[in-house]
């Protein structure tokens, strides 16, 4: 069995994670990561509690989907013991969109009462939008503050591991959305340019790609194992 590590999105819950991680099949054993919902914690600090909910004396594979992304690869590169593997999920390795600088210095004096229209829910969902996945979403909201989503914001906008990404050695997965209006081609190109070795899977789905096409992301990871990743013993 192999065990992977969900490192979740901006949101932090892990609760997006919940059907994708009970459709994995048995040679899978999910271990979702959440964050506190506490503004005063940036990328340095998620990474630590990333960190110490990696697996101990057995082999696993980290995914970062979207805001976690930098925090998989930052803990990939340092190569700790018993990573196999690497999968990136709709994400980046640096600020994916060069005004958001600018938003978040504009935003930053202002009460923290929305988030930007491109992390709201048509741009989440796309076509795949579903009373079931709205009422993820809410739930979700209810437990996350706009402060803490806006420090997050905040912290995206700065965030650069590109030279820890020069660093990994695993072998390493990136499952791009197709149709994602959240983080776009460029951010999948940059991390090919920069890591030549990643294997790229482009599936037919919005941002949220592990909650709308479960099934294409399961095969595409279990593709991915079977043709890159040997198994400890």
């Amino acid at each position: 069995m192999l065990t992977l590590v969900l490192l979740p999105g901006m949101d932090g819950t892990g609760i997006f994670f919940e059907d994708f991680a009970a459709a994995l099949p048995p040679e899978f054993k999910p271990v979702v990561v959440a964050y506190p919902d506490d503004p005063s914690l940036g990328y340095v600090e998620l990474e630590a509690l990333a960190r110490a909910a990696l697996p101990q004396n057995e082999p696993y594979l980290v995914l970062g989907e979207s805001f976690s992304g930098p925090i998989a690869i930052s803990i990939a590169a340092s190569n700790p013991p018993g990573l196999l593997g690497l999968i990136l999920c709709v994400t980046f390795a640096r600020n994916p969109h060069p005004l958001l600088p600018l938003v978040s210095a504009i935003l930053k004096p202002l009460p923290a009462w929305r988030v930007p229209r491109f992390i709201q829910q048509p741009n989440l969902f796309g076509r795949f939008k579903s009373p079931y996945l709205r009422a993820k979403l809410r739930e979700i909201r209810s437990l996350v503050s706009q402060k803490t989503l806006k420090a997050r914001l905040e912290a995206v906008a700065s965030i650069d591991v590109s030279e820890k990404l020069r660093g990994v050695t695993v072998p390493t997965l990136y499952l791009r959305a197709k149709h994602d209006r959240v983080v776009s081609r460029a951010s999948c190109d940059y991390i090919s340019k920069m890591q030549p070795n990643v294997e790229v899977a482009e599936l037919d789905a919005p941002h949220l790609l592990l909650q709308t096409v479960p099934q294409a992301a399961k095969t595409e990871i279990r593709k991915f194992v079977a043709n890159r990743i040997e198994i400890l013993n």
